[in-house]
C-alpha cells in the first residue's frame, strides 16, 4: 500500500469516527433532550444513549425534569402604608405531557414566574394591614400559587408550592413594633406584679383578721373562767367562813387580783418604767376605793329593787 493511499484511508477514518462522534448523543437522569432537524423540531431524545443524523439533526437544549425553585424578592406596601420586603419561594416542575410547550412557549420561564409573582403579591398585600401581613402569609402563599398555576399551566410548567419564607417591614417600623411589644410585655409584668401584691396583702389582712378573731375568742375564754375562779373563790370562802359577807370576799378577792397584776409586770422584763403609788397609805387607799365601790353597788341594787 503506498503512502498516498495511507493517508487516504487515515481521512476516511476520521471523517467516519467524527460522524460517529456526533451521531451518539447522551442525556443524564431526569433531563430531556430537544432534538431538532434542520432547524425545525423533530423530537425529544429522553434519558440515555440516543442517536441523530449529523450536520442535519443537531440538540437545541435541554428540559431539566426535576422540581426547581425560584426565589423572588418584592417591595410593596400594605393597607396602613408601610413598606415590606416579601420573599416568596415558588417550586415549579415541567409537565411531561407538555414538553413542546415549555421549551417553545417561553423564551425565559424563570422571568415570566417573577413577573406573576410580582403581580399577586402586589395585588393581595396591600389589601391587609402589616399585622394580617405576618397572621395570614399561608393564605397569600396559598392565593400566589393558584394565580401562577393557572397563568403557567398553558406553558406546560406546574406550580408544586409557594411559599412566603421572609417578610422584612421598613427598619424604622421594626424598631416600633418592638417598643410596643416591649411596651405590652411591661404592662402584663406591672399587672402581674399588682395582682401578686393585691394577693399579698389580701392574705394579710385575712390572716390578720383571723388573728384577731382567735385572739378575741381567747381573751373571752379567759374573762369566763376568771369568772369562774371568781365564783368558786366566793363559794369556797362562804363555805369556810359563815360571818364573811360575799362583798368583804369580793374587796379580798380584787385585792389579791391587784398584787397578782403587780407582780406579772414586774416579771415581764419587755415593759417601760411604769410609776404608780404603793405606800401602805396608798394600799389602804385602793383598799377604801374597792369598799367603797362595792357598797355603792350594793346601795343601787337595792333602789332598784325597792322600785320594782
Amino acid at each position: 500500500m503506498s503512502e498516498n493511499e495511507i493517508v487516504v484511508y487515515s481521512v476516511l477514518g476520521a471523517i467516519v469516527l467524527l460522524l460517529i462522534i456526533k451521531s451518539v448523543i447522551l442525556v443524564t437522569e431526569k433531563t430531556v433532550a430537544v432534538i431538532q432537524r434542520l432547524g425545525k423540531f423533530k423530537k425529544m431524545a429522553p434519558a440515555g444513549l440516543g442517536f441523530i443524523i449529523p450536520f442535519i439533526d443537531k440538540k437545541a437544549g435541554r428540559i431539566n425534569l426535576r422540581v426547581q425553585q425560584l426565589d423572588v424578592d418584592v417591595e410593596t406596601k400594605t393597607r396602613d402604608d408601610v413598606f415590606v420586603h416579601i420573599r416568596v419561594s415558588v417550586q415549579f416542575q415541567v409537565m411531561k405531557d407538555k414538553l413542546h410547550e415549555s421549551f417553545y412557549a417561553l423564551d425565559n420561564p424563570r422571568h415570566q414566574i417573577s413577573s406573576y409573582v410580582f403581580d399577586d403579591v402586589r395585588a393581595e398585600v396591600p389589601k391587609m394591614e402589616l399585622d394580617d401581613v405576618f397572621a395570614k402569609k399561608e393564605e397569600i402563599a396559598v392565593a400566589v400559587r393558584q394565580n401562577i398555576a393557572d397563568s403557567m399551566d398553558d406553558y406546560g410548567y406546574m406550580i408544586v408550592k409557594a411559599l412566603i419564607t421572609d417578610i422584612d417591614p421598613d427598619a424604622h417600623v421594626k424598631e416600633s413594633m418592638n417598643r410596643i411589644n416591649a411596651a405590652k410585655r411591661d404592662k402584663e409584668a406591672t399587672m402581674e406584679e399588682a395582682e401578686a401584691a393585691k394577693i399579698t396583702v389580701v392574705k394579710a389582712a385575712e390572716a390578720d383578721a383571723e388573728s384577731k378573731r382567735l385572739s378575741g375568742e381567747g381573751i373571752a375564754q379567759q374573762r369566763l373562767e376568771i369568772v369562774r375562779g371568781f365564783k368558786e373563790s366566793v363559794e369556797d370562802f362562804q363555805k369556810s367562813l359563815k360571818n364573811i359577807t360575799h362583798e368583804e370576799v369580793m374587796q379580798f378577792v380584787l385585792l389579791t387580783q391587784y398584787f397578782d397584776t403587780l407582780n406579772n409586770i414586774g416579771a415581764n422584763g419587755k415593759n417601760t418604767t411604769m410609776l404608780m403609788p404603793h405606800s401602805p397609805g396608798a394600799m389602804q387607799d385602793f383598799q377604801q376605793q374597792i369598799v367603797s365601790g362595792t357598797a355603792f353597788g350594793q346601795k343601787m341594787s337595792e333602789n332598784m329593787e325597792e322600785e320594782d
